[in-house]
């Protein structure tokens, strides 16, 4: 039975791991294949509205390491059904990801929407390119008006996804997913302090 992204996922290692703790079992609860190396839409309305991803890469060494990248909303671009790309704006200047994906070009996506407890995990064939010698592409990943270096791009082809529950998933919220819900709070808020000014004004102007 196929599943894309366990399939990649369970070494030897996993399938011990999940023996051990009474789910050797794992796979049987799956009604045939669950295809998972094509976006859907589903998918790609979920990465569209992102403003920040997890990237974990392996160092030659053998070291993970995590990173967290961001960028307004949108500013993950799905190029394709199995093809995503993201303009690298400059950070720290550490190069750790780049170093790693220069050497070993995997990695692993972890993609949050916190306000609605959803998950989507990725595995993904990095590779970077210079946009300055590709315009088509770098015209599909320029973001207008958001003031960042951009010193590449990453260009990340699918091999899985997997949506993961929302268990234990904390619900947070941006300022700008907060507005909404604030703005009927500071109108009247306003509105109070426009009514408290106009009473100061009346009682300085009748002296009591």
């Amino acid at each position: 039975m196929a599943y894309g992204f366990l399939d990649i996922a369970a070494t030897p290692g996993v399938r011990a791991a999940q023996q051990a703790n009474g789910r050797g079992d794992y796979w049987a609860a799956f009604k045939g294949d669950r295809p998972s190396d094509r976006f859907t839409e589903a998918e790609t309305a979920f990465i569209a509205e992102r403003d920040s991803f997890y990237m974990a890469t392996v160092s030659e060494s053998g070291w993970p390491y995590v990173q967290h990248r961001g960028g307004p909303s949108g500013f993950i671009r799905v190029l394709d059904n199995r093809t995503l790309g993201v303009a690298d704006f400059r950070g720290n200047r550490q190069y750790i990801s780049a170093g790693n994906l220069a050497s070993e070009g995997r990695a692993a996506l972890i993609l949050m929407d916190y306000p609605n407890r959803r998950r989507l995990k990725i595995y993904a064939h990095v590779e970077t390119k210079d946009l300055a010698a590709d315009p088509e592409l770098a015209a599909r990943l320029t973001l207008p008006g958001y003031r960042a270096k951009v010193e590449r791009s990453l260009i990340m082809h699918l091999a899985a996804f997997d949506w993961n529950c929302p268990q234990h998933i904390t619900q947070r919220f941006s300022e700008a997913e907060l507005a909404p819900a604030l703005a009927p709070l500071r109108s009247r808020l306003e509105a109070l302090e426009s009514e408290n000014k106009a009473l100061r004004a009346l009682l300085a102007a009748t002296g009591d």
